[in-house]
C-alpha cells in the first residue's frame, strides 16, 4: 500500500535529514537515541571511535542490553557477576530519569555519560572524552599546593634578601611576572593591600569576585571595593592584621545581580626586617556552596531531630490515650446511656481526635516509600483546615473549594498533606504583610494533545490548585523553583528541598505540576493527580459482643511494661471473655510460654526494657509454637523490621485503641488460624530507580 503524501520525505526533508546525520558525525562527542524498549534508534560515528563497539552491533534494533552485555563482558564495569552488572544497568535504564556519570576506561580514558529521557519515546545517551580536562583539574590541585608552599617561601625570601634587593631585582622582577601568570590560572582569590589599605595587586579571580579587573581595583581602597556596610564587619580583623597578627574570618555581600556570596578570607601581615607593617597579603576563597549545603545539612539534621521527637512523644501519648480512651469506653458501657453519659462522651470523642492528630503527626515524620491509595481529596484538605489555619496565623485567610460530589485521586495520602502543607508555608512566606490563599479541589479530564504537552497518560486527574496573594515570583527565579536546594529565604531559613519533594511526589504518582507567577500579584501552583474509583467500604467492625471468647482453648499472655496500659488492655480482653496471663517484659513472657502450654494467644508491645523487645519474643514464640496467634500493639509509626519473614505476617494494631478494635484483631487472629498457616507474602518487587 502507498504512503500517504504526507508520510513520505521530501527531498528537502531528506537533504536536511542528511545534513543532521552529517552533523552529528562530525561531533567529538559520542551520541546514540534509544527508544522506549529500549532498542537502537540512531547513532553518530563517534560511538564507535570513543567506545570501541564493533561495527556488528551498532546498527538499528540493536537492544540496550546488548551494549551493556558487552561492556560487562570486557570489563568497561569492573569485576563482579555480569548478569548484576547488567540487570542493574538495565533497572538504571528502564527507570528513564535523567542522570551523569563518569566512567574509567580500562585503557585509562576518563568518559562523561549523560543520559537524558524523552518523554514517553525513550532517551539520549551521550558520552565525552573528559580525559585530558581530569588531567588538567588535578594539575591545577599540584599546582595550588606548590603555589602554597612557594608563596610561604619566597615571602621568607623576601625578607631575608632585603638588604640584597639591588642586586636580584632583575631576577625578582622576572619571577613576580611569573607569579602573577600562576596566580590568575589558579581559583583562589589573591590580593596585596599598603599600609593605607588600598590594592597594590590582585589576581584575575579576586577583582571577578567583586565584578572588577586586575587593572581597575588596583589602588582603589578597600572600603569602596566592599561598600560601607561589609567594610565595617571587616574593619576590625583588618585592624587586628596591622599590630602583626595573621587573622581570618569570613563575610558575606551582595554581588551585582543582588545575590548573597560567601568568602573566607586569611589576612597574613607583610612586615619588613626591621619590624615596620607596610600592608598585607590577603588569600579568599568562595565558600557560598559551601555555605548553602552547609544550611541544607542543618535543616535536614532539624527535620530529623523532629522526627525523632515526634515519634518518641507519639508514642508516650498514645500510651496516655490508650489508657484514657480504654477507661472511657469501659465507663460508657457501664454507664449505658445513664446518667453521666453526657459527660462521658464529649471526653471519648475528645480523646479519639488526640489519636488521629498523633497519628497525622506519625505521618508527617516517617519517611517511607509511595504507599497510593484512593483519597478523597476533597476530604483530606477539609481534614487539614484546623492544621493549617494553625500553621499559618491570623493573618492569613484560608478559602477552599470543593466539588459538589466526592472525588479520589490515587496517591499516598500523607505525601499528599506534606505536598499541600509544603505549598501552603511557602504561600505564607510570600505573605509577609497577611493576605488569603486558597485551596482549590475539581475534577480534570486531559486530552491526548494536552496530555502530549503535560506529559501525562490521557485521562482523568483530580487538579488541585494552590493560590496565594503574595508577592509572587520573579522570571528568572521562577525557573529554578523546583531544582533540589536552590531557595530564596535566607541561609537556615529553609533547605530548598520544599518544592523539589512535591515534585517529585506528583510526578512520582502519575502527575505533573506547573507554578503560575506575577511578581506583585501573587501565585498559583497546580498539579493534577491521576483520578481512581473509591476503594470498596471496609467491613463494619464486629461488636465487643459478637466475637468469640478463646474457644476455651486457653488464656491469653499480655506482654506491655506500661502497668496502666496493661492494666487497660487486661480489663479489655477480660471484658471481650478472655482468660488472661500477663507479663512485664519479654524475658518474662518468653519464661511463660516455655511452660505453660495451654496459652492460646500472644498479645505483646512492641519496645518493651529487658534486651527482648515485641518483635523477638514474637520470632522465638514462633520457633517454640508454629501455630500460635500472635498480635503485636505499637504506638509507634512504624514496626515492621524490614526483610523480616519470621514476623512479617503478624498483624499490628496501631495504639490506642478501643474494645471494638481489639476485638476485631483478635477475631482476625481467629479467622486466620481456622484458615490454617498464612503463607508468607511475595518480597516487592524493587523499584528500577
Amino acid at each position: 500500500m502507498a504512503q500517504p503524501d504526507d508520510l513520505v520525505p521530501t527531498p528537502e526533508q531528506r537533504r536536511r535529514h542528511d545534513l543532521l546525520m552529517a552533523g552529528f558525525d562530525l561531533l567529538d562527542q559520542a551520541i546514540a537515541v534509544f527508544d522506549a524498549t529500549p532498542k537502537l534508534v540512531t547513532w553518530n560515528k563517534a560511538l564507535l571511535r570513543l567506545l570501541d563497539f564493533p561495527e556488528s552491533l551498532v546498527k538499528v534494533g540493536t537492544p540496550f542490553e546488548a551494549f551493556v552485555r558487552f561492556n560487562a563482558e570486557r570489563g568497561e564495569y569492573g569485576p563482579g557477576d555480569i548478569e548484576k552488572l547488567v540487570a542493574a544497568r538495565m533497572a538504571s535504564a528502564r527507570s528513564f530519569e535523567p542522570h551523569y556519570v563518569e566512567r574509567v576506561r580500562p585503557n585509562g580514558k576518563v568518559l562523561a555519560v549523560r543520559g537524558v529521557p524523552i518523554p514517553n519515546l525513550g532517551f539520549v545517551s551521550l558520552w565525552t572524552d573528559v580525559t585530558e580536562q581530569r588531567r588538567a583539574e588535578a594539575l591545577v590541585q599540584e599546582q595550588n599546593a606548590r603555589l602554597e608552599a612557594r608563596v610561604r617561601e619566597r615571602t621568607a625570601e623576601l625578607e631575608q634578601a632585603n638588604r640584597e634587593i639591588d642586586q636580584i631585582a632583575g631576577a625578582l622582577r622576572l619571577s613576580e611576572g611569573r607569579m602573577r601568570l600562576i596566580l590568575d590560572a589558579i581559583p583562589a582569590m589573591i590580593a596585596h593591600v599598603d599600609a593605607g589599605r588600598r590594592y597594590r595587586f590582585a589576581n584575575r579571580a579576586y577583582a571577578e569576585w567583586f565584578g572588577l579587573t586586575k587593572e581597575k581595583i588596583v589602588g582603589r581602597s578597600i572600603e569602596d571595593v566592599f561598600g560601607e556596610d561589609t567594610y565595617a564587619a571587616i574593619d576590625t580583623y583588618l585592624c587586628e592584621a596591622e599590630t602583626g597578627e595573621r587573622v581570618s574570618y569570613e563575610y558575606a555581600r551582595r554581588n551585582a545581580e543582588g545575590q548573597l556570596v560567601h568568602a573566607r578570607s586569611v589576612v597574613v601581615p607583610d612586615v619588613s626586617l626591621e619590624g615596620g607593617f607596610r600592608g598585607y597579603f590577603v588569600m579568599s576563597i568562595d565558600i557560598t556552596e559551601q555555605k548553602a549545603s552547609q544550611a541544607a545539612l542543618v535543616q535536614a539534621q532539624k527535620m530529623e531531630a523532629v522526627g525523632q521527637l515526634t515519634g518518641g512523644l507519639a508514642h508516650d501519648f498514645n500510651n496516655l490515650l490508650t489508657i484514657i480512651i480504654g477507661n472511657l469506653s469501659a465507663l460508657q458501657d457501664k454507664l449505658a446511656g445513664g446518667d453521666g453519659a453526657e459527660y462521658v462522651d464529649p471526653s471519648l470523642q475528645a480523646a479519639r481526635r488526640g489519636a488521629e492528630l498523633i497519628r497525622r503527626l506519625l505521618g508527617f515524620s516517617r519517611r517511607q516509600t509511595l504507599e497510593p491509595a484512593a483519597v478523597e481529596v476533597g476530604g483530606l484538605v477539609r481534614n487539614m483546615t484546623q492544621l493549617l489555619v494553625r500553621t499559618l496565623g491570623e493573618t492569613i485567610t484560608v478559602r477552599q473549594q470543593y466539588p459538589d460530589a466526592p472525588i479520589h485521586a490515587l496517591a499516598d495520602p500523607h505525601q499528599l498533606e506534606n505536598a499541600i502543607l509544603n505549598l501552603a508555608i511557602n504561600a505564607r512566606d510570600a505573605m509577609s504583610g497577611g493576605g488569603k490563599l486558597t485551596i482549590t479541589v475539581q475534577p480534570r479530564h486531559i486530552s491526548g494533545s494536552l496530555a502530549r504537552l503535560s506529559e501525562v497518560p490521557p485521562g482523568d486527574y483530580v487538579q488541585i490548585d494552590v493560590s496565594d496573594t503574595g508577592k509572587g515570583i520573579e522570571p528568572t527565579v521562577l525557573a529554578r523553583v523546583f531544582e533540589p536546594f536552590f531557595t530564596t529565604k535566607p541561609f537556615g531559613g529553609g533547605s530548598g528541598l520544599g518544592l523539589s519533594m512535591v515534585y517529585g511526589f506528583v510526578r512520582q504518582s502519575g502527575g505533573n505540576i506547573r507554578i503560575l507567577s506575577t511578581p506583585g500579584k501573587g501565585t498559583n501552583v497546580r498539579f493534577v493527580l491521576p483520578a481512581t474509583q473509591p476503594s470498596a467500604p471496609a467491613r463494619a467492625q464486629e461488636s465487643a459482643a459478637s466475637v468469640p471468647a478463646a474457644r476455651g482453648c486457653g488464656p491469653v499472655l499480655l506482654v506491655e511494661d506500661e502497668p496502666e496500659v496493661r492494666k487497660v488492655i487486661r480489663m479489655q480482653l477480660t471484658t471481650l471473655g478472655y482468660p488472661v496471663i500477663e507479663a512485664g517484659d519479654g524475658v518474662e513472657a518468653l519464661a511463660l510460654l516455655e511452660n505453660i502450654e495451654n496459652i492460646a494467644v500472644l498479645v505483646s508491645d512492641t519496645v518493651m526494657p529487658g534486651g527482648l523487645n515485641g518483635h523477638e519474643l514474637a520470632r522465638r514464640a514462633r520457633a517454640l509454637r508454629p501455630a500460635l496467634p500472635i498480635l503485636l500493639i505499637t504506638g509507634y509509626a512504624s514496626e515492621r523490621p524490614a526483610g523480616d519473614d519470621a514476623v512479617a505476617n503478624i498483624p499490628v494494631l496501631r495504639k490506642p485503641f478501643d474494645p471494638p478494635a481489639l476485638a476485631t484483631a483478635l477475631a482476625g487472629l481467629a479467622a486466620g488460624a481456622d484458615a490454617g498457616p498464612t503463607p508468607t507474602n511475595p518480597a516487592k518487587e524493587e523499584s528500577p530507580t
